[in-house]
């Protein structure tokens, strides 16, 4: 008696699980770099040495404008780095501090300038006061488009099954070529689903406690 729809989900929800594992980890690293990119590349843009803001303003330009998957088959493929985690945390990380310099970048430009003339004013040297007065103060600015980077990278992680690192989406696929029931993607979707309406709500936690939506 061949086993019923809801048997071959009861057999993949483990190995999904384990796959989802991988993800969040992949997204965890993934976007920690992406923050600490984001945040050198925006520092360059609005640096006064004008190599240094050519440089990051190359680098916004080319990574925005090629797609991630390109992106993938390059770090894995062409710089052939041997670890498959590491090939896909540098790049997510690298692809999403693209994006994450720009908004890191806005979030600077939105601090009154008055605060840097203040800074500057007690004298404090222009990296002082960034580090000390500019930036702190974007923090709460960041919470709401750091979540939701945190929640499309989660979803773009799938892109990186194709170097062959087991993680939700290539866990799924590889169940379903198995057993040939394809109707476990469907339970891959719904897995998803879950993980990106949990992180929604911490994300919502985090804005709330924070004092994003203080008046």
């Amino acid at each position: 008696m061949s086993p019923t729809l809801l048997q071959y989900w009861a057999q993949a929800f483990p190995i999904l699980l384990w796959g989802a594992r991988t993800t969040i980890l992949l997204t965890a690293a993934g976007i920690s770099l992406a923050v600490v990119l984001g945040l050198s590349v925006a520092l360059m843009r609005l640096s006064r040495i004008r190599a240094l803001e050519w440089i990051a303003y190359v680098y916004a330009l080319v990574i925005r404008g090629t797609p991630l998957l390109v992106q993938i088959f390059i770090v894995y493929y062409v710089i052939n780095l041997s670890n498959q985690f590491a090939s896909g945390v540098i790049a997510l990380g690298v692809n999403y501090g693209a994006y994450m310099s720009e908004i890191i970048r806005a979030a600077i430009e939105s601090i009154d300038k008055g605060q840097m003339e203040a800074a500057r004013s007690v004298g404090m040297s222009y990296g002082l006061a960034m580090r000390r007065v500019i930036i702190p103060q974007t923090y709460k600015r960041l919470i709401p488009p750091l979540g939701n980077e945190f929640i499309a990278m989660l979803k773009d992680s799938a892109l990186v099954s194709i170097m062959g690192l087991t993680e939700l989406a290539r866990a799924g696929s590889t169940f379903a070529l198995r057993t040939f029931e394809p109707s476990i993607y469907f339970e891959v979707a719904l897995v998803y689903l879950v993980l990106t309406s949990v992180f929604s709500i911490f994300a919502s936690y985090g804005e709330r406690w924070a004092g994003v939506h203080e008046r």
